[in-house]
C-alpha cells in the first residue's frame, strides 16, 4: 500500500513541514511577545481539576487551515484535532491525522515563546510521521518511522552514555518532587508550557527527564512521541508501556520521557 511506503512518507513529510510552517506564519500576527495575544480569547470545557482551557481565534484559524491542507494531502486519513468536534468515523480508518494547531495555547495567549504546531500521522494506533514547528524559536522538529529524528535539518541522536549528574528534569512540580525523592537531587528546569516541546527537548538532549501529568491528549504528544523515539528515547507510562493512539477516548495517564538508556531507572523512580 502506497501510504505505508517509506517513499510516500518522505514525500508527505516535506508537504507537512511546509504546512506547519505556513500555519506558524498565520499565527504570528496574533502573537505579542511578553503581552496578551491580539487574538480574541475564550475558554472551553473543564478538566478533572475543574479548570477550563483557553482557545483563541488563532487556534481556530490554524485548525481550519491545517484540516483543509492535510486532508487534501492524504484524503484517506481520518481526523483528530483539539479544536475540531470529534468524529467517531476516525476509529474506522487505519490512518488518522492527529493535530494540535497551537500546543501551548496559554503560552501563546500570554506572550510566552514556548508554543508549537504539532502534526502527526498515526497508522494502526502508532505515529509514523511527526512534525513539530515552534515559530518563535524558528525550530522545526520532524521524524518518519525508521528515518531518524531531525531539527532544522540536523540529525537528533541521544547519547548512549550516562549523562552527568544531576539530571535535568522538567514537568509538573508534584512529579518532579516524586522523581527527586527517589533519585536524589536533580536540576529543576522550568516547566515547558507546550507538552510537545517538552518532549522534543528530551529528544534534542536539553532535558534529561520530561514528566507528563495525567490527562494529556493524543494531539499533545503523538508527533513528539515519534520524534523522541527516532532520536533514541522513550515515552511511556510508569509501567513502561508506550501510548496507543486513535482510541475512542484519546487521553493518557502520567508518563515519562527519557533517553532509552535511562528508561528502566527512571520509571523505577516513579513507581515508588
Amino acid at each position: 500500500m502506497l501510504s505505508s511506503s517509506a517513499d510516500f512518507l518522505v514525500h508527505l513529510a516535506a508537504a507537512v513541514r511546509d504546512a506547519a510552517r505556513q500555519a506558524g506564519a498565520l499565527a504570528l500576527p496574533y502573537f505579542r511577545a511578553g503581552e496578551q495575544t491580539a487574538a480574541r480569547l475564550w475558554y472551553k470545557g473543564q478538566n478533572s481539576l475543574g479548570q477550563s482551557s483557553p482557545v483563541t481565534e488563532a487556534d481556530i484559524a490554524l485548525d481550519t487551515f491545517l484540516k483543509e491542507h492535510l486532508t487534501r494531502l492524504f484524503p484517506e486519513a481520518g481526523w483528530l484535532s483539539e479544536e475540531t468536534a470529534d468524529d467517531p468515523a476516525r476509529l474506522e480508518r487505519s490512518h488518522v491525522w492527529v493535530v494540535d494547531p497551537i500546543d501551548g495555547t496559554r503560552a501563546f495567549a500570554s506572550g510566552h515563546p514556548d508554543w508549537a504546531i504539532s502534526i502527526a500521522l498515526v497508522k494502526d494506533g502508532m505515529p509514523v510521521l511527526g512534525v513539530l514547528h515552534a515559530p518563535i524559536h524558528e525550530q522545526t522538529y520532524e521524524a518518519i518511522l525508521g528515518g531518524g529524528a531531525w531539527r532544522n535539518g540536523q540529525r537528533l541522536q541521544l547519547s548512549e552514555t550516562e549523562a552527568p549528574a544531576p539530571a535535568r528534569v522538567a514537568g509538573p512540580k508534584p512529579l518532579v518532587d516524586r522523581f527527586e525523592r527517589n533519585t536524589g537531587p536533580v536540576e529543576r528546569l522550568p516547566k515547558v508550557p507546550s507538552l510537545a516541546l517538552r518532549l522534543a527537548r528530551v529528544a534534542e538532549g536539553s532535558i534529561d527527564v520530561g514528566l507528563v501529568s495525567h490527562n494529556s491528549q493524543d494531539w499533545d504528544i503523538a508527533a513528539a512521541d515519534l520524534i523522541l523515539r527516532e532520536a533514541g528515547g522513550r515515552l511511556t507510562d510508569f509501567a513502561g508501556l508506550p501510548p496507543t493512539y486513535n482510541k475512542p477516548h484519546p487521553s493518557h495517564g502520567e508518563m515519562i520521557a527519557v533517553a532509552s538508556r535511562l528508561h528502566p531507572r527512571a520509571i523505577g523512580a516513579m513507581r515508588n
